[in-house]
């Protein structure tokens, strides 16, 4: 597996050198390859000449393979493309490599050679929490607990207590002042009845 993927890194490299543009050997004819780390599992790279410190402006033709730290598991080869996120001497692999550690090595071929390897940990992603939907049926109230004794009457305002003994108040004063009516009437019978007979009696003695 190894000496076929060195074999066609080796094919590659020849063919594009070959190919390389004049302006290209003017900053060197190697290519200095740094391994920055990765980034969700992707593999990142600065790739700038060797000479200069120029980064490679032209197209980068590269293979990335990778290999678990127990020599289990193969990754690759894969192939770097530009990073918007760190031009425009950065590189990435389109893939990312599963969680684990890795021992990862870039090979470029074009627009010069050039050779970086580093051993990477990637680490495991917690998925995010899930939170409970929230209840569309309303809220019950709770049943009474047992021996639960129920609160005890509010007690009459201050203000209301005068109100009703004035209401009390006034009714007695109307019964009263019925009944006095009524006795006076009486009375006033009685009297008149007595005099009138007084009367006849004078005038029946007179006679």
């Amino acid at each position: 597996m190894r000496i076929r993927i060195a074999l066609r890194a080796a094919l590659t490299a020849l063919g594009l050198v070959l190919l390389a543009p004049a302006a290209a050997h003017a900053h060197g004819d190697t290519v200095k390859v740094v391994m920055t780390g990765q980034r969700e599992g992707h593999v990142t790279a600065d790739i700038t000449w060797e000479n200069d410190g120029d980064a490679v402006e032209e197209a980068v033709a590269a293979t990335v393979n990778a290999v678990s730290g127990d020599g289990s598991r193969t990754m690759g080869p894969w192939r770097l493309v530009r990073d918007s996120a760190r031009a425009p001497g950065g590189w990435v692999t389109a893939e990312s490599l599963p969680p684990g550690s890795w021992k990862v090595a870039v090979d470029v071929g074009f627009p010069a050679l050039g050779h970086g390897e580093l051993q990477l940990d990637v680490p495991a992603v917690d998925p995010a929490p899930v939170t409970a939907a929230p209840d569309p049926r309303p809220a019950t109230p709770s049943p009474a607990a047992p021996g639960t004794q129920t609160p005890p009457p509010v007690p009459e305002s201050s203000a209301e207590a005068p109100a009703r003994r004035a209401e009390s108040g006034s009714g007695s004063a109307v019964w009263w002042s019925a009944a006095g009516v009524t006795a006076t009437a009486l009375i006033g019978s009685v009297v008149g009845i007595l005099l009138r007979r007084r009367r006849e009696r004078r005038q029946s003695v007179s006679r």
